[in-house]
């Protein structure tokens, strides 16, 4: 019983990385972060959420916010930005604003720097200069 446990285990693990290679990541650096967390055996969701950041006066959704990834065995969301300053800093403003709102949802933001760091410390760095250009 105990061998057969183990194939359904692998066959769903297996099954869960096709369904994850046929997504479509916004950004190349969202494929190596998903790439990384995968060779880490870290279960992680693609953009599973949107969250309401702001409404018009009748209550209608105006602006919202979708982290790029969820880490539900560490309850924590995560935010890839390696563009411009001029994004960072709407992407800070929109991270705050998730904190204010929903204060119990767990959010980190990995900058540029962060990035560059990830990509020397897994040997991805001749990948760095195409993934970083296509911002």
């Amino acid at each position: 019983m105990a061998e057969s446990t183990k194939r359904e285990e692998k066959k769903a693990r297996e099954k869960k990385i096709k369904k994850k290679k046929k997504i479509n990541f916004a950004h190349p650096s969202e494929k190596v972060c998903a790439e990384i967390l995968d060779y880490y055996n870290i279960e992680w969701e693609y953009e599973p959420r949107t969250f309401p950041i702001r409404w018009d006066k009748h209550g209608k959704i105006i602006q919202s916010f979708t982290p790029d990834f969820y880490l539900p065995e560490l309850d924590l969301y995560i935010e890839l930005t390696t563009m411009s300053q001029k994004l960072v800093t709407k992407k800070n403003q929109k991270v705050r604003r998730l904190k204010e709102i929903y204060p119990e949802i767990n959010i980190k933001i990995f900058y540029q720097k962060d990035f560059r760091n990830l990509l020397l410390k897994y040997g991805l760095h001749k990948k760095r200069k195409e993934l970083l250009a296509k911002d």
